[in-house]
């Protein structure tokens, strides 16, 4: 696998809250060729620093020295079209769900597009909540055992960056899996959840959403606009009906 390809991939840990599982993170990112490793939020500030983080990164000390922390899921997962969530709990809203299998694929095909991918793992207690997950293209979950399906932090992301690695070390396969017709950029999950704001603007503005009891309007709309896999000009389209519900305000 060439550098080139290992950059398209940005690995989000959201909320950890262990300096050890960040440092067994960093060196299972640097033992498969990857680097981008973000922070956000983690339950102890510059946790990259902490003395735990360091010794079980072993060897990986600069994949821990160039992550990034910051307060803002949104901001790590901008600029990427194609966001994976990890994790086994099932919603009743939410972006499509799909096993590990096919999300690699999808990451293939993106990387062969030199697109940018985000994996998104959650807090190691409770898992992605569903504000994590609406910044999330699919829901992935991993095939593992059904009676017992846990899986530490470091454990699930090593089983993706080990799987990634040797499909994106395939030649020409990533290629051959290109939808060629597809050419238009895919919008990024943080230009989705700004569009979908404008639309609760604009909904409360015709009337058609009550701020008091607003039910599942919102929710639904995510749902949906997750399917559908939104373009940039679609993006754009979007929120020129939204201007156009607040001027009848």
């Amino acid at each position: 696998m060439n550098t080139e390809k290992s950059q398209l991939l940005r690995w989000v840990l959201v909320e950890t809250s262990h300096p050890g599982n960040v440092g067994s993170a960093a060196r299972a990112l640097k033992t498969m060729g990857f680097g981008d490793l973000r922070l956000i939020k983690p339950k102890i500030q510059n946790v990259a620093r902490e003395s735990e983080a360091i010794a079980l990164a072993s060897g990986a000390v600069d994949v821990l020295e160039s992550s990034q922390e910051s307060d803002s899921l949104s901001l790590a997962v901008q600029g990427c079209s194609l966001v994976l969530g990890l994790t086994s709990r099932d919603r009743e809203f939410g972006p499509p769900a799909i096993d590990w299998v096919s999300a690699r694929a999808l990451a293939q095909e993106a990387v062969a597009k030199h697109e940018k991918v985000a994996l998104v793992f959650g807090p190691e207690r409770t898992g992605l909540d569903n504000d994590h997950l609406s910044l999330c293209t699919h829901r992935v979950w991993l095939d593992a055992n059904p009676a017992y399906p846990s899986l530490n932090l470091a454990q699930a992301l090593m089983v993706c960056a080990y799987t990634l690695r040797e499909g994106l070390s395939e030649t020409g396969k990533p290629e051959m899996m290109v939808n060629r017709e597809e050419l238009a950029q895919l919008a990024d999950p943080a230009a989705i959840a700004a569009m979908l704001e404008h639309w609760r603007e604009g909904l409360q503005a015709i009337g058609y959403l009550d701020p008091n009891h607003p039910k599942k309007l919102m929710p639904r709309l995510q749902a949906l606009f997750a399917r559908s896999r939104l373009h940039k000009e679609e993006i754009d389209l979007l929120r020129g009906i939204a201007k156009q519900m607040l001027l009848r305000k």
